[in-house]
């Protein structure tokens, strides 16, 4: 995202207003064939309504993924999404123990599996920093409609 401060590394250094956490993740290329990969989830209360996903050490043309908190919350529960990010919970009836997120762009789809127990338990992180349901409280509506107004 142009304009975007990248994320500090995970832990307790990586400051007040933000969670982040880098997981070993699977990108699915085929029918039981996976390529591992890195995949770095960061939160801001600044922007609480929206979780940032990213790929370090990836070519840039795999891009970074926003997409809203409150659906990767869901997609642990059961399948959530209808648009360009499509999360599903492990299904064990199919022997797939993670969490499937569903990314569909222009130059095609990819399925990336990710484990659940990091991701609840960062999720709950950003919860302790924006608590679910609060979000709307942080934001200057104000300001957000001058923006939309003057175009930019």
């Amino acid at each position: 995202m142009p304009g975007r401060q990248p994320f500090p590394d995970q832990g307790p250094t990586a400051g007040a207003d933000c969670a982040v956490l880098t997981v070993a993740a699977q990108l699915h290329i085929g029918e039981g064939q996976f390529i591992d990969l890195p995949v770095r989830f960061g939160y801001r209360g600044a922007e609480p309504f929206s979780v940032v996903m990213e790929f370090p050490g990836s070519d840039p043309a795999v891009g970074t993924w926003e997409f809203s908190r409150d659906l990767l919350w869901k997609g642990l529960h059961r399948p959530a999404g209808t648009g360009d990010v499509r999360i599903s919970p492990p299904c064990r009836c199919h022997g797939r123990r993670r969490l499937r997120i569903t990314l569909r762009g222009d130059d095609g789809t990819a399925s990336i599996d990710v484990p659940v127990g990091p991701v609840q338990g960062w999720l709950r992180e950003s919860f302790a920093l924006v608590p679910r349901g609060r979000e709307a409280e942080l934001i200057d509506w104000d300001a957000e409609s001058r923006r939309l107004v003057d175009g930019r």
